[in-house]
């Protein structure tokens, strides 16, 4: 499904038609104000018009992000999302996701009554920077390196079809309240990943959906794990269910083209696993993402390394088919005309000063087809946060939502101490019953881990959202570290072994008169203090972010 052109396709002047009819009473910020004749004479009309296109719009976020998932190219498209539409209007999450698609209009207009500002100035420096920095990005072209992009078809669907294969040939999801992914069958009917359950079984009443069972995925994608690394032992795992590989020494070693290396892989998968992977092999680790979508379930497909094929696949590819643009960021670049990644290139001296230097910086190496190279374990790579989350049917029992917060610190701590870190910035995350998202951010005075601590600096925050909204109802609660300090896991540091016992402590004039530490009661405990209360921490409870999230 297209974005709604009657919103997104510009006229002749890079303007939408709507959406300059929507700003007939604004003033922009040069003093001009934009009206014109057919609004002065019939604004009913032009209010109908935009109500449509606001429900067009509306209509296509519905779709959600997993609209460009593999299998969905013959579904008709506008026929889910009326399904979405109206199964899920005047719920909280449809109020919710109007509300974002308003903002998002609204967005979208400023960016246009900009871009009309710039047509009206000498941009010759601006386009002139654009030139120098695509011949910088192009001196910096590695074509001699071969990356592969792997992804297990509907992995957790084909995991499930290993123990019912009955289910093979009928469609079947895994998740109940919100599917995980489903196979090719269900997504025929529009089903697919992060929908509904009720509205997926509004598409395909004979739809049939199994628990999760992360077990059972987690030993499945080792052994899928294990054939990589015959073919590259520094492989890079993107998820539980997608790895990158540089089978460039491999086929040295070997004498084997990429092609017939990356189809011995996938048949060794298989013969190991008993699922299919499908595989994108290209000079890099971007384009070698896309191509891995092009011929799924059980197929490859490779972009040749050399800058002429390169461009000519970039040229006429949908933004929304690179990794890194969503629905947002298509709408965005929709609105300027910029539907493939050949349209960047036209509009590139427009693009720092409506997006800003870093997405200007993005959008031209995709238009390039540039990606990194370097493929190496996830656990080299600089870890920007650490968290952890939890989804669940609402809930606003207050001893109830404190185990849960005490519940996601020890999770934390698990998550921690596998990556040996500790964070010296606490984040807590809430989604409330109307999928509004709060977050909340606290600063301890030292680095914390363990779950104690944890726990102790997120429950003021917490306390001071109760007290902000009367009755909260949450669907969501998260904690996440950031700042990340490296923690040098031991055994005197283990939080899953007790602590060695301290030595005596030495006589002195004072030990008489100390308090003692509290201990933890109830699952409840602070940091290690010589008060029942956690210390104040700087910026305490102050706000981070509030948005909307689905």
């Amino acid at each position: 499904m297209k974005l709604p052109s009657s919103v997104c396709r510009p006229d002749s002047d890079g303007s939408s038609a709507l959406l300059r009819s929507r700003l007939r009473d604004m003033t922009v910020d040069d003093g001009f104000q934009i009206k014109s004749e057919d609004d002065r004479t019939d604004p009913p009309k032009a209010n109908a018009e935009i109500a449509v296109a606001e429900h067009d719009t509306l209509k296509y976020r519905l779709l959600g992000p997993s609209l460009t998932k593999p299998g969905q190219d013959a579904v008709d498209q506008q026929k889910v999302s009326e399904v979405i539409y109206n199964a899920s209007k005047g719920s909280k999450f449809f109020n919710n996701e109007e509300s974002r698609d308003k903002n998002l209009t609204q967005k979208i207009e400023k960016i246009l009554a900009r871009k009309r500002q710039l047509e009206r100035i000498d941009l010759t420096s601006d386009l002139r920077r654009a030139n120098d920095y695509i011949t910088e990005l192009e001196l910096s072209r590695d074509l001699s390196q071969i990356v592969v992009h792997v992804d297990c078809d509907a992995f957790y669907a084909a995991v499930e079809e290993l123990d019912h294969p009955e289910l093979k040939h009928v469609p079947m999801a895994v998740g109940k309240g919100v599917l995980t992914t489903c196979n090719y069958h269900a997504r025929k009917f529009g089903c697919r990943s992060g929908m509904a359950g009720f509205v997926a079984m509004k598409l395909c009443p004979q739809l049939i959906c199994l628990p999760l069972n992360f077990e059972k995925y987690t030993k499945k994608a080792q052994e899928v794990r294990e054939v990589l690394a015959q073919y590259d032992a520094r492989f890079q795992s993107a998820s539980m269910d997608e790895a990158y590989l540089n089978i460039t020494q491999y086929c040295a070693d070997h004498d084997m083209s990429p092609d017939e290396a990356v189809s011995q892989l996938r048949a060794q998968v298989f013969e190991t696993a008993k699922i299919t992977i499908s595989a994108g092999v290209a000079a890099n680790a971007r384009i070698a993402k896309i191509a891995s979508n092009r011929n799924k379930p059980n197929g490859q497909f490779r972009v040749a390394s050399d800058r002429a094929t390169i461009m000519a696949f970039m040229r006429d590819l949908p933004t929304r088919k690179v990794n890194g643009i969503g629905r947002v960021f298509e709408r965005e670049l929709d609105a300027i005309d910029v539907k493939t990644c050949g349209d960047i290139y036209l509009h590139r001296a427009f693009l720092s000063k409506l997006f800003g230097e870093k997405a200007f910086h993005f959008l031209m190496q995709v238009h390039l087809g540039l990606g990194h190279t370097s493929v190496r374990p996830s656990e080299e790579h600089e870890r920007k946060s650490v968290g952890t989350e939890s989804t669940f049917r609402d809930m606003s029992g207050r001893e109830e939502l404190r185990a849960k917060l005490r519940w996601i610190a020890e999770e934390l701590e698990k998550d921690l101490a596998r990556t040996q870190h500790k964070g010296r910035t606490l984040v807590l995350k809430i989604k409330l019953h109307t999928y509004e998202v709060l977050t909340r951010q606290v600063v301890p005075p030292k680095a914390v881990a363990a779950a104690d601590d944890l726990y102790a600096y997120a429950l003021p925050m917490f306390q001071k959202l109760e007290r902000e909204i009367p009755g909260m109802k949450l669907r969501l609660m998260g904690l996440r570290c950031t700042h990340l300090k490296t923690w040098i896991f031991s055994a005197s540091n283990d939080p899953f072994l007790p602590p060695p016992n301290p030595p005596p402590p030495r006589p002195s004039a004072t030990t008489a008169q100390r308090k003692p530490t509290p201990t933890a009661t109830n699952g409840k405990s602070g940091p290690s203090k010589t008060t029942s209360k956690p210390p104040r921490a700087k910026n305490a409870g102050r706000k981070w972010s509030s948005s909307s999230s689905t």
